[in-house]
Formats: C-alpha cells, sequence, structure tokens
C-alpha cells in the first residue's frame, strides 16, 4: 500500500486532472444555473409542486442510464471523449428548452421541459463519470493523494455548482428564461473547444465489459456504497429540490434570494467538501479508519432532518432563519459524507474499469436523485416541508444501516480483484 509520500502522478497527469476539473467547473456552473431557472420561472407561472418536480424526474431517471452506459464507453473510447460527448449534449438540452414558447398549452410545455430535462440528464451523468474517473487514472499512487485529490475535486465542482444557483436566479431576473439559456449555451461551447484542444484522447481507454454479467458484477463492498450513496442522495434531494425553495418563496423571499441561498448552501457544502480529507483521520491502507468515519458522520446527519422537521412543524418564529440555520448544519455534515464516499468509491473500484466502477456507482447517486426528487414533490403536497424533513430522515437512517456492513479493510476480494489502489 502506497502513502503520501510516493512518488507523484506525472505532470502530464496534473495537466490533465486540471483540464478536466475546469471543464467540470464550467459545466456545472451552467448546470445549477439551470435548475433554478426551471424550477422558479415555472413555479412563478403557477406549476404545483408535484408538477415542479415531475420536471426534474426524467433528468433524473436519464442519469441513470446515462452512468451505466457512460462508464462502459469511457472505457471503450475514452474519458476525452465522453467529456466532448457530454458538453454537447447538454448545449443541445439548452436549445431545447429555449424553444418553449408561452402560446404552448400547459401540457405541451410540460412534456417538452421534461423532454428536454431528460437530455441535460444524459449530458450531466455522462459527463460526470468521465470526469470522476480521470481522477483515479490521473492521481498516481497513493491513498491519500487520491482522497485529497477527490475532495478538492468534488468540493469545488459543487461550490461551482452554488454559483450556478445563484447565475441562474440572476439571469431568470435580468434576461429572461430564453436569453438565459442561450448565455449558458454560448459559454459551454467555449469549455467544449477548451476540452478538445488540451487533453489526450487516449486518457481511459482500456478494454470493457464484455457482457452485462462482467459489468455488472461488483464486489459487495462497492455494492453497498452504492446502496448507501442512493439513499444518501435521495435524502437531501427529498427537501432541497422542491420543498425548501418553495416554502422560502411562500414565506416571502424573492427569487434571487431563494437563488441566493441555495447558491451559499452548496458553495459551503463544496468547500467542506474540499476540506474533508482534514476532518476524516487517514489510515495507510485506506478503509481502516475512514469507512468508520463514514459511519459516524452518516449517524449524526440522520439527527439534523428530525430536529428541523420539529421546528417547521411547531412554526418555532422566525421559522425561516431556523432552517436555514438547520439546513447549514445539515450541509455541512452532509459534504462529509458525500466525500469520504466520494474517496471510497475509487477506494474500492478497480484500476483498468475505474470508468465502469464509477459509473455504476454514479447510476446508484442519481437513483438517489430521482427518488429524492419524486417525494419531493409528493411529500410536500401531501404534508408540507416537514414531510419531506421527515422522509429525509429515513433515507439518511437507511443509508446508515449499509454504511455499517460496509467492509473496513482490505478483504481478498477487494485486494485481488478489485486491484485496490
Amino acid at each position: 500500500m502506497s502513502d503520501a509520500s510516493s512518488s507523484g502522478p506525472p505532470a502530464a497527469g496534473v495537466r490533465s486532472y486540471l483540464a478536466v476539473t475546469a471543464a467540470y467547473w464550467g459545466f456545472t456552473l451552467t448546470d445549477g444555473a439551470l435548475r433554478m431557472l426551471v424550477l422558479l420561472h415555472f413555479f412563478k407561472l403557477g406549476y404545483s409542486p408535484f408538477t415542479l418536480a415531475f420536471l426534474f424526474l426524467l433528468y433524473e431517471a436519464a442519469g441513470i442510464v446515462a452512468n451505466l452506459i457512460g462508464g462502459w464507453l469511457a472505457t471503450r473510447f475514452g474519458i476525452p471523449r465522453m467529456l466532448v460527448v457530454g458538453l454537447s449534449t447538454q448545449i443541445v438540452g439548452f436549445l431545447l428548452l429555449s424553444m418553449v414558447s408561452p402560446d404552448w398549452s400547459a401540457t405541451l410545455s410540460v412534456a417538452w421541459v421534461v423532454m428536454a430535462q431528460g437530455v441535460c440528464g444524459v449530458a450531466k451523468d455522462l459527463t460526470k463519470t468521465a470526469s470522476k474517473s480521470a481522477i483515479k487514472l490521473t492521481a498516481g499512487s497513493g491513498s491519500s493523494r487520491l482522497f485529497k485529490w477527490v475532495a478538492w475535486f468534488t468540493g469545488s465542482k459543487n461550490a461551482m455548482k452554488g454559483v450556478g444557483f445563484f447565475l441562474g436566479g440572476l439571469l431568470l431576473e435580468a434576461a429572461g428564461f430564453q436569453w438565459a439559456l442561450w448565455i449558458m449555451a454560448a459559454l459551454l461551447a467555449l469549455v467544449l473547444v477548451a476540452v478538445v484542444v488540451l487533453l489526450p484522447f487516449g486518457l481511459g481507454k482500456s478494454k470493457p465489459s464484455k457482457s452485462a454479467k462482467e459489468f455488472l458484477s461488483k464486489s459487495r463492498a462497492l455494492n453497498l456504497l452504492a446502496a448507501g450513496r442512493m439513499a444518501l442522495f435521495g435524502a437531501r434531494d427529498v427537501w432541497f429540490v422542491v420543498g425548501v425553495p418553495v416554502f422560502l418563496y411562500a414565506q416571502g423571499w424573492t427569487f434571487t434570494m431563494v437563488g441566493g441561498f441555495m447558491a451559499a448552501w452548496t458553495i459551503g457544502y463544496g468547500l467542506v467538501q474540499a476540506i474533508a480529507p482534514s476532518l476524516v483521520g487517514r489510515s495507510t491502507d485506506g478503509l481502516s479508519r475512514e469507512v468508520p468515519a463514514a459511519r459516524l458522520w452518516a449517524g449524526l446527519l440522520t439527527l439534523v432532518p428530525l430536529v428541523l422537521a420539529l421546528v417547521v412543524w411547531k412554526a418555532w418564529a422566525p421559522v425561516d432563519i431556523w432552517l436555514v440555520l438547520g439546513l447549514g448544519l445539515f450541509g455541512f455534515l452532509f459534504a462529509v459524507n458525500s466525500s469520504v464516499h466520494s474517496y471510497l468509491v475509487l477506494a474500492y473500484a478497480g484500476s483498468e474499469k475505474a470508468a465502469e466502477d464509477v459509473g455504476f456507482y454514479y447510476a446508484a447517486n442519481a437513483a438517489g436523485r430521482f427518488l429524492g426528487t419524486l417525494f419531493s414533490g409528493l411529500l410536500y403536497g401531501w404534508g408540507g416541508l416537514e414531510a419531506c424533513l421527515i422522509g429525509s430522515a429515513v433515507m439518511l437512517f437507511v443509508c446508515l444501516l449499509f454504511t455499517l456492513a460496509m467492509p473496513a479493510r482490505a478483504t481478498e476480494e477487494l485486494s485481488s480483484n478489485r486491484n485496490l489502489l
């Protein structure tokens, strides 16, 4: 087992890591803006909480398939090619969304937006799988370096997504729905050109799995981690997608204020992710201290939405301020959980087919977002924000159960079959 003192990655690996990170920053900036644009624009038009959630369902469902296929394709054709495909697909999605007309019927508008969001969902997860897989290949040896690179990549990406939330609310008020989408498509086109110029197109290319059975035969550790990840992100999105933005707007907040809070929350969450390695004990084997840390942080996080549900139910004034403070604590704990998970998937993953393993894991991530999005609309319509928060606590308890079952040492299966670190 190599540690942080091991020889570092070659300069070409560092350059590729920085290029991939910068490309994903640009993508994430526009993706975060898109979420706020769609949510706030159609809420202003009078769409119900469930309909708002429905607008994002195909976006999340498409991500499940995109992650699975994207991991295989990245292994077969190389990571940079999949980045190009993901960025191009996102531009197409933006242009499709910009075609929505006020003269269309509500049914046609919803169907068109759902379809365009599905295109954007494919784009997001093709890009994410390719980008995350590149870290495994460029970090070099050493579990400590891998954790730091993963944490910085994930944290900075989420901070950029938070800026995107603010940008979306700002563009909606300043330029309107259609012009905002055109501006973001132009920005993403510049990122696409940079990827083509800067990245070697053979990065990550290997022999992919030859059958579905081979592709889906993951280690027990990776399966448990994927299940825990699905529950973790469902627990966030069950209040994040519809519940909190609509609740705050109903409390008298403006679009810019709502977008600003969602931005600040996501930026703070990203910053905590980036420093997570300093908050989690490191071990020489890469697992024996990291997995128990994941269990501890998951247990602490489970308590937060229960307390917040009580605050909202009792309407303790000022309820919006208490909610903001409580969600800040949720974001801190959630960020550490997410960062440890993002490290563990690469620790558990094989080297030759890292893209396939990462794709499988993030398919579970997308499934969690899909469930969270679905229940965000259903629970808010049924029982308000407190129902969303209780649903979050239930999902976090499920995440904790899967985390408790994860192996905290390099078993023979991990060492020989998954080529751990």
